[in-house]
């Protein structure tokens, strides 16, 4: 007899720009992100904004190791910035991106995107992880971002995450922070050859950028007035459902979609390795 045919894995993926677990009241508290990320339920988490013994902001801790044990998932950190630190006795100052998984991480590589200064303003380096994720014995390609303000970068960065996610031979999914409404020009582009989850879900009022915080003087309250977070997926991979979480412990607020691992083939290690050469 003929068994069951496989279920397709399902996975929930989270976007977070954390700001190094600054709430909205203007604390930091590491433990509070963590329960957001925990009653989320998401199985994949791609986090912007994370510090590695980066300052007295975050009590110079390891903000990746920290997540990682305290959640009990696997961690790969992209460092954006890595500068020395001031005390010699300390680790490098790094900030970036980090992908946390319940599922091993099998591959790991941070591409920094070119820059396009600007005499005035932030010419803060930006960059892409890219992780490749065993989900039940099949081969995912997630990529996690965090891009400028600057439209002029922000049309270079997409071009490039183009080529680099063009390069994966595994089913994709790009999640981050792009600084960016989904009408933005470059947007589009990437929208061309990606599917953005919230729409396909007709959700496309699902803002995240503000937090919802009061004015204390007049005690009028502001709530979200755009949609900079994304998560973005191929032909391969069906989303079934989207959620924004409403939180105060950054001014970003968390999204989440549950995604179906329809098109996924289950591969070797070796195909694993293989599929990432590049070309």
């Amino acid at each position: 007899m003929h068994g069951k045919k496989k279920k397709a894995p399902i996975v929930k993926v989270m976007s977070f720009n954390i700001a190094h677990g600054l709430g909205m009241d203007g604390i930091v508290d590491l433990e509070k992100t963590a329960e957001v990320v925990e009653d989320s339920c998401a199985t994949i988490i791609a986090l912007q904004e994370v510090d590695r013994y980066f300052s007295a902001r975050s009590s110079f801790v390891d903000q990746v190791e920290w997540l990682s044990q305290r959640l009990g998932m696997y961690a790969a950190y992209g460092a954006n910035m890595n500068f020395v630190p001031e005390d010699s006795e300390r680790p490098n100052r790094q900030y970036g991106n980090v992908v946390l998984s319940k599922y091993p991480i099998k591959y790991v590589e941070n591409h920094l995107l070119t820059q396009v200064y600007c005499p005035f303003g932030n010419n803060e380096q930006r960059g892409i992880l890219e992780t490749v994720i065993e989900v039940d014995g099949n081969y995912l390609s997630v990529f996690n971002t965090h891009l400028a303000l600057k439209d002029s970068e922000l049309a270079v960065s997409i071009d490039e995450i183009l080529g680099i996610t063009g390069k994966s031979r595994f089913p994709r999914i790009i999640a981050g922070d792009f600084n960016a409404s989904s009408s933005n020009v470059h947007m589009q582009k990437l929208t061309s050859h990606f599917e953005d989850a919230f729409l396909q879900m007709k959700r496309g009022d699902a803002y995240t950028y503000p937090s919802p915080y009061v004015n204390n003087e007049t005690e009028e309250v502001f709530w979200p007035a755009t949609r900079i977070d994304y998560i973005f997926s191929d032909s391969e991979v069906e989303v079934v459902q989207t959620a924004v979480i409403e939180t105060s412990v950054s001014d970003h607020l968390p999204i989440v979609a549950d995604l179906v691992l329809a098109g996924v083939k289950a591969g070797s290690k070796e195909r694993a390795q293989k599929a990432r050469a590049r070309v």
